[in-house]
């Protein structure tokens, strides 16, 4: 799996790379996409689905009511975006304001770009497995945790045909952390400050 730039990469400054340590568990915990395909026409398509990362492909699903996966071409080029917390940062919060007044506004935000070509999977079994183990994966941490298993098995059924499946085998994995870490030590912590004064939880959004 590539992690070179290309021509439609990320743009990633050196001090906003995500810690490769820290790509699959970013994805992992996120657990979900905006899947973008172009179709044949050129039109590009987007759908924001729950997805899992399993060796070097993205697996997920989508509505059967949803044109999207009838324009995928199988093979063709997709890219999948996952998306943590984000969050508008005042210049106001740097304590260096106070200091020289050369400061502006910016946008926090964390983001991984995976690429590679796209299949579609209108098949029952394939379905049902990734939908089983989506659940597991979500359910396991309660203390009950529900399984597909658990419903009836002709309404199990029922409710698989109308979604099919999307699988990336990944081809490219880029993955972007804006956190305020050109910022000082003091400048970070007037932003967590920030933050919390306007209710949001600076954890994710602020590097350490």
């Amino acid at each position: 799996m590539s992690t070179t730039p290309s021509a439609a990469s990320l743009y990633v400054p050196r001090f906003n790379v995500m810690d490769p340590d820290e790509v699959r568990p970013f994805v992992d915990a996120v657990a979900t996409a905006q899947l973008v395909t172009v179709g044949e026409d050129g039109v590009p398509d987007a759908t924001f689905l729950p997805v899992l990362w399993e060796g070097d492909r993205l697996v997920g699903h989508l509505a059967r009511a949803n044109g999207h996966w009838r324009r995928i071409v199988d093979g063709s080029p997709a890219l999948a975006i996952v998306t943590g917390p984000d969050a508008y940062v005042s210049p106001s919060w740097y304590a260096s304001k106070a200091e020289h007044r050369k400061v502006v506004p910016t946008w926090n935000y964390s983001v991984v770009h995976l690429r590679g070509p796209v299949a579609v999977h209108d098949d029952g079994s394939w379905v049902r497995e990734l939908v089983t183990r989506l659940t597991d994966r979500h359910e396991q941490p309660r203390p009950e945790p529900w399984a597909v298993t658990d419903a009836p098995a002709d309404y199990v059924e029922k409710n698989l045909r109308p979604i099919v499946g999307v699988e990336l085998l990944l081809s490219s994995v880029e993955a972007k952390a804006k956190l305020s870490q050109n910022r000082s030590d003091e400048d970070r912590a007037g932003v967590v400050r920030g933050l919390a004064a306007d209710g949001r939880e600076p954890d994710g959004l602020v590097a350490p």
